[in-house]
């Protein structure tokens, strides 16, 4: 998979809804009924990190989730690329790029969301191919402003910010001209979760999904 490929993939992804949900799971049982609420909200494409023992499971349950499509994230080797696709992940994502993250993703026909956190990883990513980035970590590296900056020089290139984005920042992100969606965990309270408040995470979401852009 080139990375144009892989661009053109994503920017479809990022344009499902305008919030992709970042999941961090504990327990893998809870999977298929999250993806369900979420779906059923609005909000179709789901990324799960592999910041857990129980994330790659966790996949593999929302993968046969109709009407979703799951994504793995916090990709840090090329071990982490092939497991996620072995699980059933149809995108990754990247908190930063190396070359055998890219590599890795591209050997793999796995759709990379890289992340970008300067104009310089961004410029790195373009000269690649990648046109569609992550922008991570966003309010860290200085929010609405920053990446409406960055925006003007490199227009080429469409971001997905997620690192510190909430329900109450996020539509001034989706304000801006190079910005496709934006991720985030506050569709997913992990309290809810544990509840079995399915009900309350779908209204969550639906919220989310509504948010214009």
């Amino acid at each position: 998979m080139t990375p144009e490929q892989a661009s053109a993939l994503n920017r479809d992804l990022c344009l499902l809804a305008p919030v992709i949900p970042v999941l961090v799971l504990d327990d893998a049982s809870l999977a298929a009924d999250l993806a369900r609420a979420l779906i059923a909200g609005g909000l179709p494409a789901l990324e799960v990190t592999l910041r857990t023992p129980a994330a790659l499971d966790a996949i593999r349950e929302m993968a046969s989730v109709p009407g979703g499509v799951v994504g793995a994230g916090t990709l840090l080797t090329p071990k982490d690329v092939e497991n996620a696709k072995a699980a059933g992940a149809q995108f990754g994502v990247s908190p930063g790029a190396t070359d055998l993250i890219l590599d890795a993703c591209e050997d793999n026909e796995l759709p990379l969301l890289p992340g970008a956190a300067t104009a310089s990883e961004a410029m790195r990513l373009l000269e690649r191919g990648y046109t569609v980035q992550k922008f991570f970590p966003a309010e860290a590296n200085g929010g609405v402003p920053a990446l409406k900056a960055i925006g003007a020089p490199i227009p080429q290139v469409s971001f997905c910010p997620t690192g510190g984005v909430s329900l109450k920042n996020a539509p001034d992100y989706l304000a801006l001209s190079n910005t496709l969606c934006v991720g985030g965990s506050w569709v997913a309270p992990k309290e809810m979760m544990l509840a079995g408040d399915w009900a309350g995470i779908e209204a969550l979401a639906r919220e989310a999904a509504s948010l214009k852009r």
